[in-house]
């Protein structure tokens, strides 16, 4: 992943956010492709090399009555079928490869005192993401394209902690998710700080299929605490691994994209994104 692919990125959002404005008015290629500023030929090239579909296909996938649909067929067996991989003969759920490690409780009231984390700067199909990690798993994944505000934020999360820039295998495997073939993924271990109700609602997540969606309320249900979904939310809110445990799949019940940590366009790219990569059997 290249800085072009993160300037395709850029062209990309911007087009998704008008769409997202103006579906209402149906608009064409044409029109679209005007908003960034590319011929209709040329926008309709990059965004298929970055989606895998085209401009018109997408919008089916991040509509409102789409996600409603995923919701209502897939609701009563969403978490039963999550380990299952038949989507297609080359691809696999990347949620089976990885595994949650919590902090202990020194490590947690500490705030990472004692840990040494690296940390590197890399491109994603999304935009800049920073990647941490412990020797024992990855600790923080968050997009972000500025720099000194990314670390920033990381520092935030483990204030006692030392910092050491430096790439190492463990980025490189939570990196192979990004890439479209998902049959040789490695394992990934996550070491997260996060209190016992946090873990649970994370583990949750991970068992969300690729390519569909759930809400608020059924993971409440799922992990025990019917009446949570408040807490739920404020849970997937302090997710502090972007993409790899998809917060992003969760939305509301009825049927929009609702908030994201890292911005609703970015969340809605990340769902058509997925979605095409499913339906086109990648």
């Amino acid at each position: 992943m290249n800085e072009q692919e993160n300037i395709n990125y850029i062209r990309i959002a911007k087009a998704i956010e008008y769409i997202k404005n103006n579906f209402k008015q149906q608009p064409t290629l044409d029109e679209i492709a005007e908003q960034i500023h590319l011929s209709p030929f040329h926008f309709q090239r990059i965004f298929k090399e970055w989606a895998g579909t085209t401009p018109k296909k997408f919008l089916q996938y991040i509509s409102v009555q789409y996600a409603k649909e995923l919701l209502k067929e897939k609701q009563a067996t969403l978490f039963d079928t999550a380990y299952e991989t038949g989507f297609s003969s080359t691809s696999r759920l990347h949620d089976l490869f990885i595994n949650i490690e919590g902090m202990t409780p020194a490590e947690y009231k500490n705030e990472g005192k004692n840990l040494i984390i690296h940390y590197n700067f890399y491109q994603s199909p999304f935009g800049k993401i920073i990647i941490a990690s412990t020797p024992k798993g990855i600790c923080y994944i968050a997009f972000n394209d500025d720099k000194i505000q990314a670390l920033f934020h990381l520092k935030e999360k483990f204030p006692q902690a030392t910092f050491l820039q430096k790439a190492d295998t463990i980025h490189k495997q939570a990196l192979h998710i990004f890439l479209n073939d998902w049959s040789k993924l490695p394992e990934i271990k996550l070491h997260l700080k996060g209190t016992d109700f946090q873990l649970k609602v994370w583990e949750a997540l991970l068992k969300i299929p690729l390519g569909q969606l759930s809400t608020y309320g059924n993971i409440a249900n799922k992990i025990g605490s019917p009446n949570a979904s408040r807490a739920v939310g404020t849970a997937i809110g302090n997710n502090p691994i972007a993409f790899l445990i998809p917060c992003h799949r969760i939305i509301q019940s009825s049927g929009n994209t609702g908030g994201y940590m890292w911005g609703n366009t970015r969340k809605t790219a990340i769902i058509g994104w997925e979605a095409s990569k499913i339906n086109n059997d990648i």
